[in-house]
């Protein structure tokens, strides 16, 4: 599956239903641009599994400030709509995925 970019306005009908790995990050973010070929990587391997997708903090400051986001990149995984679990700043693929192990 293809990353998506999600909005205030298309979150919830995009985390409603099955796993969904939210990157909450910005342009300006150094540690953003880092884990962007991490979640391509990601992607490739277990896109068959969850849903990835990512949101503008700059663009959607209402999804930002509603989980509480302060600083990015926040990854959450979100299981049919409900938030399960939170990860913040840059980690490599290994650990990303030792991460997501229990929510696939």
């Amino acid at each position: 599956m293809a990353i998506k970019d999600i909005t205030d306005q298309t979150f919830s009908n995009e985390v409603a239903s099955g796993t969904v790995l939210v990157d909450f990050w910005a342009p300006w973010c150094g540690p953003c641009k880092m884990i962007a070929p991490v979640l391509e990587e990601l992607d490739q391997e277990v896109g068959d599994k969850l849903q990835i997708a990512k949101v503008n903090v700059d663009e959607n400051p209402d999804t930002a400030g509603r989980f509480g986001v302060m600083s990015i990149p926040t990854l959450m995984v979100f299981k049919d709509g409900e938030m399960v679990d939170k990860l913040h700043g840059f980690q490599p693929k290994e650990q990303l995925l030792e991460w997501l192990n229990p929510h696939f």
